[in-house]
């Protein structure tokens, strides 16, 4: 990776991914993108910035081309929950503009992260430890799109040579970014509810076990993963990754150690409980820990401990006293 680029670099993991980039290689050769003009002071301070909507592929080919990219981070998208709202718009902006991105790396030769999700399973898969390689049928149009982006991904590179990579993302908790419409965002959401002082209306019901993960080691997992030598991929795209499992209930309870006060309450959202039941409870990510050295950092209770000494910053800065 000499020269990279970006899509999505304003939303949840780009924002993160962007900075964490520009520490490695410095801040001109990574060039962040995204639709929201001006994105953040620093993202727009640290390096280049460009206006891009990734489903218009001549513009697309034009920065690429201008800025003499060899790497693509591609992570603009709809989330799920946002998704499923818009249906049409999800499949225009997620698959039209992974198109592009694959079309654009095939004639200017380069390499492509595509980061895939739990979502990309379906509710026919097993539940618990879901193995990398199983039956797929996701029910939701966000996995549809995920499923459809791994093997799409696969196919650039057996017929084209396109440098395909990407990890199954499981939910993904920030202190960073606000939640952005995805179906594990009460995992985020109850941090400002407890720092707060206000009881915590979760949108999914108690038991609902899913695998999580904390921005920094979903970070690590993209820079690791497109570092990793080629010769010991076998899989290449939607390597099962994971971090951390737990029940709505199970973080109240960690959160609670710190804040001794904080209450949970259940306001279920019927379209998000729907997504999540159709989700494995747990990933088995030994493929990943084998073909590249996937090893993640926090548990959750150093996630947590790490979200309730950063988050109050964040808050304050964005004016949520």
């Amino acid at each position: 990776m000499q020269r990279i680029l970006i899509t999505g670099a304003t939303g949840q993991i780009g924002s993160e991914l962007t900075l964490a980039l520009r520490d490695i290689h410095g801040g001109e050769q990574v060039v962040a993108s995204g639709r929201k003009h001006p994105p953040s002071p620093a993202i727009s301070e640290s390096g280049p910035f460009v206006y891009l909507d990734v489903t218009n592929g001549k513009a697309l080919a034009e920065v690429v081309s201008r800025h003499n990219i060899d790497t693509i981070f591609h992570l603009a998208s709809l989330l799920s929950a946002t998704a499923e709202a818009h249906p049409q718009l999800a499949w225009h902006v997620n698959m039209g503009g992974l198109t592009n991105v694959l079309e654009v790396a095939r004639q200017q030769s380069c390499a492509v992260f595509f980061p895939s999700s739990i979502a990309a399973f379906g509710p026919t898969t097993p539940k618990e430890h879901t193995p990398q390689d199983t039956l797929q049928q996701p029910t939701t149009i966000y996995g549809i799109t995920k499923l459809s982006g791994e093997l799409l991904c696969n196919y650039y590179f057996r017929r084209f040579g396109v440098d395909c990579r990407g990890v199954r993302y499981p939910g993904l908790i920030s202190y960073v970014t606000k939640p952005g419409g995805g179906t594990t965002d009460y995992a985020v959401e109850i941090f400002h509810a407890a720092l707060a002082g206000k009881p915590f209306h979760c949108f999914l019901k108690p038991g609902t076990r899913l695998d999580m993960m904390y921005m920094p080691d979903a970070i690590q997992a993209a820079i690791s993963l497109m570092k990793a030598d080629n010769r010991t991929l076998t899989h290449r795209n939607g390597y099962n990754i994971s971090a951390m499992n737990f029940t709505p209930e199970e973080l109240a309870a960690v959160i609670r150690r710190h804040i001794p006060d904080f209450t949970i309450e259940y306001n279920i959202d019927p379209l998000r409980q729907t997504i999540a039941d159709s989700w494995p409870h747990s990933m088995d990510d030994s493929a990943a820990r084998k073909e590249w050295g996937w090893q993640p950092n926090f548990t959750l209770d150093e996630m947590v401990t790490d979200m309730l000494t950063h988050l109050p910053k964040t808050m304050n800065k964005r004016g949520n006293k």
